[in-house]
């Protein structure tokens, strides 16, 4: 007897249980009228509000308020009309005009005027998928999302409640009062404001426009970090680099190897691995093998140093070098410690320990100054200040050697040296050869004044002016070791022959690794395997619907074998 007591207790039990947990699963709904219309609606329950309350209908954590109610129980599935809202604990509060929901698979659908607001955003779309097994919400139609800072706007869009995150896709553009974004693929987090870019995506304002195929960009704090085929264009200057960052608050850039900085207004480029590019200021601070080049119809003019700076407006740029300068141009090279170059003028000052070579001419003073034409942009003139020094090697290895307080040079239509004058305490040592080569004698003496004339790119005619002194001695009669004027050294093996040239003896420098932003990863289908086989008879929506079409596919997850991250 106490056995078949306890038995029909324990059956007792189970089934209050069993019907406690069909009753908790079932959709509860409360209104003011109940009726039953089996020609449009059969087997439901419909619920209608009053004047001062709506239809409450509420299952499993989730609210709904609604003018009108079409419950079907034994499906577990309810329809929605007029003024739907929908909350979701503190995390999601959304309206619309109509919304359906399923108790057997947490699946809610809404449509008409759909608005959707978390803690920092507002989503607005023309119909809204809901799934709250996975927390996420998905629009295809076309779908805008308010930010504390920016209004975001695309054709497909998904929302992850956990990571509180937003994937765009497919014609995405994030406005702001300062900028506006264009991307194919943008993941955005609520909580911060980052934004995560992939597939070709610009960055525009009235200042500027960012260019990159990958990119991350804070769009609160108004700065962002960019690779793959990243470029920044300020007006007429482009910057590129393997990755580079960006300011626009402190209106400031930088770039990190493989730089090239483009002046289109005044056909100039400046190279290296490591720039700063200050818009508001205008300047532009690079190094690491920096070298900037002058763009010329018929010859660039190329100048290396360890630092190089660009400084002041389109119309009056000023590159200053400093450190190991050097200096190249098919018909003139050099080197000195540092160098100024200004644009309007057409002046060059090579700075400290200055040499220049033109063609078989060696020059050097305590500073030089070169002195192009800016209408023509070729070599007009150049002067030689204090401890002028130029020396000429012979076909047969002499080496004809002047000196001078000051040098004056003047340059032809083919910018080779045509005429130099030396003045001021002149002292010259000449070899004198016979049509043979054949070394005659050596003219050493002093004057006032000297003039060279030059002739394929040699000295030809030397004139001495102004109170000369020189001896011609006979071969035999001058030792090698008084064959040199004082001071004199001939740097011939230093000469920069080629473009290459310019970086001769330095060591390549070591690149900095570049931080990669990775690639989006491979969310799974919002509408899984089984989601259309789910769909309710009575819902709004077809089998269709439930799958993710073709052209919602982002290609942009897609891994391609030569993207490196």
């Amino acid at each position: 007897m106490k056995y078949k007591l306890f038995i029909f207790s324990f059956l007792f039990t189970c089934l209050a249980f069993s019907q406690n947990q069909v009753q908790d699963s079932l959709i509860q709904i409360t209104a003011g009228f109940q009726q039953i219309n089996e020609d449009e609606f059969p087997d439901a329950i419909i619920y209608s509000g009053t004047s001062s309350k709506q239809v409450y209908v509420q299952h499993k954590g989730i609210k709904m308020w609604c003018d009108n109610a079409v419950f079907y129980r034994n499906e577990n599935f309810v329809r929605t009309f007029g003024n739907v809202r929908m909350n979701q604990g503190d995390t999601i509060r959304m309206s619309s005009k109509y919304a359906e929901y399923n108790g057997k698979t947490k699946f809610a659908f809404a449509s008409g005027n759909v608005d959707m607001k978390n803690p920092s955003t507002t989503l607005k779309t023309d119909s809204l998928f809901f799934d709250r097994v996975k927390q996420q919400a998905y629009y295809r139609s076309g779908g805008t999302v308010q930010d504390t800072a920016s209004t975001l706007k695309s054709r497909i869009g998904r929302y992850f409640m956990a990571e509180k995150r937003y994937q765009f896709l497919d014609k995405v553009t994030v406005t702001n009062p300062e900028y506006t974004i264009d991307s194919d693929h943008l993941n955005f987090y609520t909580e911060n404001g980052h934004a995560y870019l992939y597939g070709p995506s610009t960055i525009k304002s009235e200042t500027s426009t960012v260019y990159c195929e990958r990119g991350f960009y804070d769009t609160r704090a108004d700065e962002g970090y960019f690779i793959k085929n990243s470029r920044i264009d300020y007006n007429n200057r482009t910057v590129t680099g393997d990755s580079l960052y960006f300011n626009r608050g402190n209106s400031f850039a930088s770039a990190t190897n493989n730089i090239i900085v483009t002046d289109t207004i005044n056909k100039s480029i400046i190279k290296g691995h490591y720039a700063e590019v200050y818009r508001a200021k205008d300047s532009v601070f690079i190094n690491k093998r920096a070298v900037a080049i002058s763009i010329q119809d018929q010859d660039s003019v190329y100048i290396h140093a360890d630092k190089l700076m660009v400084t002041g407006p389109e119309d009056d740029r000023i590159v200053r070098g400093f450190y190991d300068v050097r200096l190249y141009k098919s018909d003139l090279s050099g080197k000195c410690d540092s160098i100024y170059t200004r644009q309007s003028t057409g002046l060059t000052k090579m700075i400290t320990q200055p040499i220049l070579w033109s063609g078989k001419s060696q020059m050097t003073g305590d500073s030089i100054h070169i002195q192009s034409n800016v209408e023509t942009e070729k070599l007009d003139s150049l002067h030689v200040f204090y401890n002028a020094f130029i020396v000429d090697q012979d076909t047969s290895g002499g080496f004809n050697q002047i000196k001078g307080k000051e040098l004056i040079g003047k340059f032809d239509d083919a910018n080779q040296l045509e005429i130099v004058n030396i003045n001021k305490n002149v002292e010259n040592l000449i070899y004198s050869r016979n049509d043979a080569q054949e070394l005659v004698g050596i003219n050493k003496g002093t004057s006032g004044r000297m003039e060279i004339l030059f002739e394929d790119k040699e000295m030809s005619i030397i004139t001495n002016l102004d109170n000369p002194d020189d001896v011609t001695y006979p071969p035999d009669e001058l030792p090698e070791n008084a064959r040199r004027l004082r001071g004199m050294v001939w740097r011939g093996d230093e000469m920069i022959l080629t473009k290459e040239d310019l970086f001769k003896g330095k060591p390549i420098p070591v690149l900095t690794p570049i931080k990669g932003i990775p690639l989006p990863k491979l969310e799974d289908d919002f509408f899984d395997k089984k989601a259309s086989e789910n769909v309710n008879k009575n819902s709004r929506l077809k089998k269709a619907d439930f799958k993710t079409r073709t052209n919602d596919i982002p290609k942009t997850t897609s891994k391609a074998k030569d993207d490196k991250e």
